[in-house]
């Protein structure tokens, strides 16, 4: 039996299928319909259907001739001002296959794209407009110069909220019959962060690891910490028991093999749901989360940090 990734077995293949995202659909519909496309930037977070949207109109487009017709590249590997004068323009020189007179060319991450590499890519957008489209995808349109986005019909994709995020969990536990229980369902959602590739890759890992996926399985195949977890460590060091606090500390970064930054992380959620905390000590909370996060990342002992900013609850409590 072939392995398949879930996150492009269960990719949808036409444009209706796209989870969410309506307020783009409608638009690339009517364009799809008349068969004829401008330019186009997709900007937002990872996962959030930017490269399925395309490659779904490029195969409502073209048909069976799809891969033919399109090429595609991922800037952040190939980011230099050669890739745009070599690849793209050969590409872009060539007739299409079939009835649509123009090819398409999908640059994935094209924010990664040098500021020289993008000039050049103004250039080639003009040279070669009547034989091909140029569909730039991208998490941050303000790092596309404007030249080029003034050139694109813009697009902006929102993060998926729970519903929609649940409706492509069921479509992955329908196929592939998972055994998973509510709370596990919940973790994920929670997790992903309104990323649909995180999802897929969350749920594969989880039915490898256990037949029966449970929201302790979840946690471990992420390894990230459990939220109830951290709230726990948070109130018993909030009670003045720091001891405890740091035992269960201890507990998540050495036996559960948790990293800093992403306890870190977590605490920074939890701060918000704190109970007996005024919000402008939550504020000074939240700039200690960011003054601690970056000692981590600069090279501090992650056990010596987190204990500090442990330390700092109790001192925040006690003032």
């Amino acid at each position: 039996m072939e392995f398949q990734v879930w996150a492009e077995k269960y990719r949808p293949n036409k444009l209706s299928d796209v989870i969410n995202q309506r307020h783009v659909i409608e638009r690339i519909k009517a364009f799809v319909k008349d068969k004829n496309i401008p330019h186009m930037l997709f900007a937002g977070p990872a996962g959030t259907g930017k490269t399925t949207t395309a490659l779904a109109m490029a195969k409502e487009l073209y048909g069976n001739s799809w891969r033919q017709n399109i090429l595609e590249l991922n800037a952040s590997d190939e980011r230099g001002i050669d890739v745009i004068r070599g690849k793209v323009k050969d590409f872009a020189r060539i007739k299409s296959l079939g009835e649509i007179p123009w090819k398409m060319i999908i640059l994935d991450e094209a924010d990664a794209l040098t500021q020289d590499a993008q000039q050049a890519l103004r250039r080639t957008m003009e040279n070669y407009t009547n034989v091909t489209r140029f569909i730039l995808l991208a998490n941050y349109s303000s790092k596309i110069i404007e030249p080029i986005q003034s050139r694109c019909a813009v697009f902006r994709f929102k993060v998926l909220d729970e519903t929609d995020i649940r409706k492509y969990v069921e479509r992955i536990v329908d196929g592939e019959r998972l055994k998973i229980d509510e709370k596990a369902i919940n973790a994920i959602i929670y997790l992903s962060e309104g990323d649909l590739r995180k999802v897929s890759n969350l749920l594969q890992a989880s039915a490898a690891m256990k037949e029966k996926i449970t929201e302790d399985v979840v946690y471990d195949v992420a390894s990230k910490a459990k939220p109830t977890d951290v709230k726990e460590m948070l109130e018993l060091a909030l009670k003045g028991r720091f001891l405890d606090a740091r035992k269960k500390l201890q507990d998540m970064l050495l036996r559960q093999g948790l990293s800093g930054s992403d306890i870190i992380s977590e605490i920074h959620r939890q701060i918000y749901s704190l109970d007996g905390i005024s919000e402008d000590k939550k504020v000074q909370l939240i700039e200690k989360c960011g003054e601690f996060e970056f000692r981590i990342s600069e090279g501090g002992n992650e056990l010596i940090q987190l204990e500090s900013l442990l330390a700092q609850f109790l001192l925040f409590k006690s003032k």
